[in-house]
């Protein structure tokens, strides 16, 4: 049985009308049902990519688009094209349109990677550059519950089940339509079964540095192969890479990035851990919430602050900051994710050392705590106030 609230759930980002742009996300974000309530019928013409017959038609010929928006009356302002990585070539028409017309056009797409090179005239002030992620805590609000995100994930079709066996197929089925769609019918690698078996092994070290020898030896493929595995990933939308902190730093280790995967219940699926259910003060449970925090942070800066830029920092003797975000025109934030309840002065002692490293800064905890409290320069935020705080 299904609850329909996808009509109900108000989204951070906006969309500016006025303007043609690109919508991007991740398949099953909510692209369609967002487009749907900025642009009816009545006033655009809709292009669904996806739709085997236009998909064909539109390939054999791009110019087509020309004429039918020839065509339009001055009612229909809006050109939406769903899925527009399908067929690349568009995007020159698109180009030519957006010059020679008055009309906008709203291209929405779950890759980038068959459209970088198509699109960088686009993108020079003629298109505005968006980007939807799955439900933010702030999007759901009451019918957010932290135990169901860190099981299920945040993607809106998880809110339309009532119960886990079927929030279990829909993540599994998730993984296997990705794999297909986005990856083989794509063409993006010819060899599905090492890819298959890399993404199980990705999603198993989530959130930590990446190690692309290991993985390479784990997967039977060479490291350049792994290099391309991780930029499909994040072409293709599934996650994004945070980079060791480039600034100054006596103590730091050169180090690889590390890639979060955009939703932890897809991250689960892919690991094998649906059913595995987290528990509190286990390893698992802590990174998951970890995992969840960095996404949330991700997408609200996203929406709302997309200049700031995210890093991490490991020592030589191996010590680690979770976050480290500088802040255009503000002191760098220094962020330590902590999934207890009750954050005391002695689990902070790693990042008090570290923070002195930063005169500069601004020192923050979140945790599952109920109360702010303060430490010398940290101050313990609970997750959902400090986020709200500082990214809203």
């Amino acid at each position: 049985m299904k609850n329909d609230i996808k009509m109900i759930i108000n989204r951070e980002l906006k969309l500016d009308a006025h303007e043609s742009c690109f919508l991007f996300g991740p398949r099953g974000t909510g692209k369609s049902t967002l487009l749907e309530q900025y642009f009816n019928k009545d006033s655009a013409l809709w292009i669904d990519l996806l739709r085997a017959s236009e998909e064909e038609k539109y390939a054999r010929n791009p110019d087509t688009l020309i004429a039918e928006v020839a065509a339009l009356s001055d009612v229909k302002t809006h050109i939406v094209i769903d899925e527009i990585q399908k067929v690349p070539r568009l995007l020159d028409v698109v180009h030519h349109l957006i010059e020679h017309t008055q009309k906008y056009f709203v291209l929405s797409g779950s890759s980038t990677r068959k459209i970088k090179n198509n699109a960088a005239n686009l993108l020079a002030g003629r298109a505005f550059v968006y980007h939807l992620a799955p439900f933010t805590f702030t999007e759901l609000g009451k019918k957010f519950q932290l135990e169901n995100a860190l099981n299920w994930g945040m993607l809106p079709k998880i809110y339309q089940y009532q119960h886990d066996s079927q929030k279990k197929k829909f993540l599994q089925a998730y993984a296997r339509t990705y794999l297909k769609e986005e990856v083989w019918l794509e063409q993006l690698i010819r060899n599905l079964d090492p890819f298959r078996y890399f993404l199980e092994v990705a999603a198993q070290g989530n959130g930590k540095i990446i190690n692309y020898s290991n993985i390479a030896r784990d997967v039977g493929v060479d490291y350049k192969t792994v290099e391309n595995y991780y930029s499909i990933l994040e072409d293709t939308l599934l996650g994004f890479f945070v980079h060791a902190y480039s600034g100054s730093f006596r103590k730091q280790i050169n180090q690889a990035p590390k890639f979060y995967f955009f939703d932890v219940g897809v991250t689960r699926s892919l690991a094998r851990m649906l059913s595995v259910l987290p528990r509190e003060k286990t390893n698992y449970y802590g990174d998951l919430f970890e995992h969840f925090i960095m996404i949330e942070i991700k997408k609200l800066i996203e929406y709302h602050q997309n200049e700031y830029r995210l890093s991490y920092l490991r020592t030589k003797t191996g010590l680690e900051l979770d976050l480290i975000i500088d802040r255009p025109q503000q002191k760098k934030l220094l962020i330590e994710i902590k999934s207890n309840h009750d954050v005391q002065e002695h689990q902070l002692s790693n990042f008090s050392h570290l923070i002195e490293e930063f005169p500069d800064c601004e020192a923050v905890c979140f945790s599952r705590d109920t109360h702010q409290k303060k430490f010398g320069k940290i101050m313990v935020w609970p997750w959902q106030e400090g986020i709200g705080h500082f990214f809203k």
